[in-house]
């Protein structure tokens, strides 16, 4: 437990040695947390740290086991997030659960809504409001737009919006920018900046290290569900950082081999679709395809069509030279392509099934034994899988939803990889990743490059798709506005800067 801290008025909240277990996994034990008025306090850690556990005791989605929680100098229980509302802690969750039917007005008010008399729902006076909020984040729908009608990144930024608006003296904010570009996490950026002025204060959890130095003041580090320390950010390096949450040394984050480059895997030309336009671009054995761009520029969009996950109005694939037509997923899968969706929520997981069950989904067809399921064979497959991501769970017979952000996605990718594809398209894949367990994915993807595989890997994060990719094309608007080449970089005639300028239109 980190040494008392009791000075009055210092502290809006003050966690004191709190513990919570789940059966027989300690996800907390004896952690401390103090946050001052009108600070950004980032949490560190990896996956599995505790971080998010305490954030849900805070809020009253959990129920410490022991210790105690003060918040503006009063003890301090609740029952869950709207009692927590009330008493002034709001939480922008890095799982998103919306709910499809509700506009965004109503997502915005929910349990907080406008009425007439206190009984009827005033819809024209929250309509109004919500417009007044939205103009104020300068978001381009109405709200009255459905939620179902918002992309991923979207609806981040209504969640956002939604805490904020709630006028909290604490906001918690659980990788609030995992699906934002730039220009989106630059505007949250100074939204935050104009919340500390008012004496507001911020939880801020993120694996992005640039984002932690550049918006945070102070900074509690996790390990393995216990509390290793508190550093301001002024003097702190990032190396000692990342030293404190894994309890090693990670030498390299972006550990690119280059490997034997070989002939066309797949190919498109001239695909056409809803969100990108006339899009051509091969791939090769062993290369490792970078996409880069704005969110909204058509990246993701070209990746859910080549998965048939969306429709293709005109264009042709190749696969090994020989033309092919998908429309739907099953039939990518069968041809070799497999792809890790951004959205793992809603398009990666069955959340209410086991871990080996969600591991075992792409390879149920090779895992039986005549007409029965070879249930061994699947087990060994994917306790080594687990193994191979470091995955942390106490049995792979634990339901998904158990497990944190982080190791769902390993779960994600661990479902893919068993399925041994040809082509392995990788939207998003460390989002929510502690940098470990990053290091840990960039490694496998070296690894299966190395195989022959063919790896086409979208990230917002510039240093990610620069740091691994042997080609990068770039996104915008809905074309490809220019092709970099690893050697452009490492030779420093492409850098950050040019590949955003290309990102928003520039040549």
């Amino acid at each position: 437990m980190a040494e008392t801290k009791n000075k009055k008025g210092e502290y809006v909240l003050e966690c004191h040695g709190i513990s919570k277990a789940f059966g027989g996994t300690q996800a907390l034990k004896d952690v401390d947390l103090f946050v001052r008025p009108g600070e950004v306090h980032a949490l560190l850690g990896e996956n599995g740290a505790g971080k998010s556990t305490l954030m849900k005791c805070i809020i009253g989605l959990h129920k410490q086991d022991e210790g105690t929680i003060e918040f503006e100098g009063k003890p301090y229980s609740v029952k869950g997030p709207v009692e927590a509302l009330k008493a002034g802690i709001s939480m922008i969750h890095q799982e998103l659960n919306p709910e499809p039917h509700l506009s965004i007005a109503e997502t915005i008010f929910l349990k907080r809504e406008n009425t007439k008399g206190g009984i009827f729902l005033d819809k024209k006076a929250q309509n109004e409001r919500a417009e007044a909020i939205l103009k104020q984040f300068g978001f381009p729908h109405s709200a009255k737009t459905l939620m179902q009608d918002l992309t991923l990144a979207q609806m981040q930024m209504v969640e956002i919006i939604k805490a904020v608006s709630c006028d909290s003296r604490l906001i918690i904010m659980d990788e609030p920018t995992s699906s934002l570009d730039s220009e989106e996490t630059e505007h949250l950026f100074r939204t935050i900046r104009e919340l500390k002025a008012k004496g507001v204060a911020i939880i801020y959890i993120s694996h992005r290290m640039e984002e932690i130095f550049e918006i945070c003041d102070h900074v509690s580090i996790f390990r393995d569900g216990t509390y290793v320390g508190e550093r301001s950010m002024e003097g702190v390096t990032r190396d000692e950082l990342i030293s404190m949450m894994v309890g090693r040394k990670v030498e390299n984050v972006f550990p690119k081999t280059d490997c034997e480059i070989g002939d066309v895997v797949f190919k498109v030309e001239g695909l056409t679709g809803k969100g990108f336009e006339n899009i051509s671009f091969e791939v090769r054995k062993g290369e490792i395809l970078g996409i880069s761009g704005l969110v909204g520029s058509g990246r993701s969009e070209t990746m859910r069509a080549i998965f048939g996950m969306d429709p293709i109005k005109s264009g042709k694939m190749y696969l090994d030279g020989k033309e092919i037509t998908i429309k739907k997923p099953s039939q990518a899968i069968k041809a070799g392509i497999c792809m890790v969706n951004e959205d793992r929520k809603s398009f990666g997981l069955a959340l209410h099934r086991s871990i080996r069950e969600n591991m075992a989904l792409a390879t149920l067809p090779t895992a039986q034994k005549g007409l029965l399921l070879d249930k061994k064979k699947e087990e060994t497959n994917c306790v080594e899988m687990g193994k191979l991501l470091s995955l942390k769970a106490a049995s792979i017979e634990h339901e998904a939803l158990s497990l944190s952000g982080g190791n769902q996605q390993k779960v994600v990718i661990a479902k893919w990889l068993l399925a041994n594809p040809k082509v392995l398209i990788l939207d998003e894949p460390t989002r929510g990743v502690d940098v470990g367990a990053k290091s840990e994915i960039h490694n496998l993807m070296c690894e299966f490059a190395a195989k022959g595989m063919a790896v086409i890997m979208i990230s917002s994060e510039l240093p990610e798709v620069m740091g691994m990719s042997d080609r990068i094309l770039v996104y915008h608007e809905g074309k490809i506005n220019g092709e970099v080449q690893r050697s452009e970089i490492l030779n420093g005639n492409e850098n950050q800067e040019t590949i955003l300028e290309r990102a928003f239109g520039g040549k």
